[in-house]
This record gives structure tokens, C-alpha cells and sequence, in this order.
């Protein structure tokens, strides 16, 4: 028989693993047909900045195929920025965000070795491993184009 103590760490985790999920379901993108996670969204989750992200994906450029992570056109840049999940981008970018697909989150873990992202990553795959449940919002980007 289950304690109560039990029972209440049950409920903590699998709300603290909703709400994680919830965090991670508000910055995935359906993008060319596939579920991504953008760099800059990549980066907030993992407490670093975007370009150092970027140049641990360029020093291991043989390591992320196309089918792991591509770079946005700007069709596809001005769709997300009119949606208004995505208003916090500016107009100082200098450069289009890249789209990491579960793959590519996954090789991330052997590039990015710091226990905050290895948790994190852990976190993201798990939620793209899970089924697709209706209370996800995976947000679409321009499908009828692909």
C-alpha cells in the first residue's frame, strides 16, 4: 500500500513535470513539417546565450545534419513574429533563428555539457517522446507550405 507521503511526491512531480512541459509546449513550432524548438527559445531554457549556443553547433558542424537543425527563411521569420507568442523579437537581430528538431536537441547533449542543460534536455525530449495530448499547443508555422 502507498503512503500518502508517496502519494503527495507523486502529485508534486507530475505537476512540476506539467508545468515544465507547459514551458516547453509554449516555444515548440511546427515547422517544415516537423516539431522544432528555436535557438533563442533553446538558449532561454538553458540559461545561455543564443550565440553561444550557435557556435557550439558551428564548431561541431558535422555532427547537425540539416535534418537536426536549419536556419528559418524569412517567410517563415515573419510568420512566427506575427503571431504574438513571438513578439518579444526586435528589430536588432542580425541574423534568422535556427529550429532544432528532437534530434537535434538530442546531440545537443553531447556538445552542451553543463548538469542545467543535460536536465533540461532531458525535459525536452521526454516531452517530444510523449504522444501528442490536445492541452499541448504545438503552434504551426505556414504548414500549407510544406
Amino acid at each position: 500500500m502507498v503512503g500518502m507521503f508517496e502519494l503527495y511526491k507523486r502529485n508534486r512531480e507530475n505537476k512540476e513535470e506539467g508545468a515544465l512541459f507547459k514551458l516547453i509546449d509554449e516555444r515548440v513550432f511546427f515547422i517544415r513539417g516537423r516539431r522544432v524548438i528555436l535557438s533563442v527559445h533553446l538558449a532561454d531554457l538553458y540559461g545561455i546565450e543564443p550565440r553561444v549556443l550557435m557556435q557550439a553547433v558551428k564548431r561541431n558542424k558535422a555532427r547537425f545534419p540539416d535534418s537536426f537543425v536549419f536556419q528559418l527563411n524569412a517567410i517563415e521569420f515573419s510568420a512566427l513574429k506575427s503571431q504574438s507568442v513571438i513578439s518579444k523579437y526586435n528589430s536588432i537581430r542580425r541574423s534568422l533563428p535556427y529550429a532544432f528538431s528532437e534530434a537535434g536537441v538530442m546531440m545537443l547533449a553531447s556538445v552542451l555539457r553543463n548538469p542545467r542543460i543535460s536536465a533540461m534536455n532531458i525535459a525536452i525530449v521526454q516531452f517530444f517522446a510523449r504522444p501528442h495530448r490536445p492541452y499541448l499547443k504545438t503552434q504551426f508555422v505556414l504548414p500549407e507550405l510544406w
